[in-house]
């Protein structure tokens, strides 16, 4: 079974999937490999040109949900307490941010705006900012106005202000799993936090006891720091030459960069193209 990651490892920072990882995923499969998508990103944060390439199954909200084919195996989110803490905690700080819910986005009335504020600064080029908008960020106009969802949500992106820092976030938050976001994009005043033991790696376990796959039997590529469990726990933990330094650390080896056919190289280098 492989386990890839969308951000970063299949898709470059540009939105676009190369043509090598597409042949590599669909080779894998049609030499009988499981090929799953394992990503960060909620359902409704995917597009297209991702899902339509073809998995067995789907690891999202960093393993808060789980689907082999259509079958839902797993599906964790934040309780009601812990919405409202959340809210509380970044609605006096006046900071923006969105819940991620496997059937839904919902967040402040200015995190829209300050997103694409953050991704016009980042990105120069009309054309460029043309495609991430279709693609790796069409999901900004599925957010809905609503800082303290009733409705199951998994995960948090928050935008931090001047005055509290991604530490502070960390010492309030101690009970939950902060991170720095997965996104380059957004630089270093994005986190995203989800639920204690809620990961890749546990995402992963409850699709291989579903299956009856034994974990040496896997091999997981990814690039950043949600990425982490996932490499540790996999049989082989690739990172893409694009990795933080420390993801590198974290795997088994290192491909090629995203945009270097990282995914074919790592994939062919195990057999699995034929």
């Amino acid at each position: 079974m492989v386990f890839v990651d969308v951000d970063g490892t299949l898709v470059d920072h540009d939105g676009r999937v190369p043509d090598s990882a597409k042949h590599a995923i669909h080779a894998a499969r049609a030499n009988g490999h499981l090929v799953f998508m394992c990503t960060g990103r909620s359902r409704p944060e995917l597009w297209p040109e991702v899902t339509d390439i073809g998995f067995d199954g789907l690891i999202a909200g960093a393993g808060a949900f789980a689907a082999v084919g259509d079958l839902e195996l797993v599906h964790r989110h934040f309780d009601p307490a812990q919405v409202e803490r959340v809210a509380d905690f970044f609605g006096r700080h006046g900071f923006d941010y969105f819940f991620e819910g496997a059937y839904g986005l919902f967040g402040t009335h200015g995190v829209r705006d300050r997103v694409e504020t953050m991704l016009r600064a980042a990105v120069a080029d009309a054309a460029r900012f043309a495609n991430l908008r279709r693609g790796f960020f069409a999901y900004m106009d599925l957010i809905q106005v609503d800082p303290r969802p009733g409705r199951p949500v998994s995960k948090l992106l928050f935008l931090l202000e001047e005055g509290v820092t991604f530490e502070d976030v960390r010492a309030e938050f101690g009970d939950f799993h902060v991170i720095p976001s997965s996104v380059p994009t957004f630089g270093t005043l994005c986190g995203e936090m989800q639920l204690p033991g809620v990961h890749k790696a546990s995402g992963i376990d409850a699709v291989l006891a579903h299956l009856g796959i034994p974990r040496e039997r896997t091999i997981a590529l990814g690039d950043s720091d949600n990425d982490l469990e996932m490499l540790r726990h996999a049989g082989i933990g690739i990172a893409m030459g694009n990795a933080r330094p420390h993801v590198k650390d974290a795997a088994d080896e290192v491909t090629a960069a995203v945009d270097e056919d990282g995914v074919h190289q790592a994939l062919a280098r195990h057999g699995l193209l034929g």
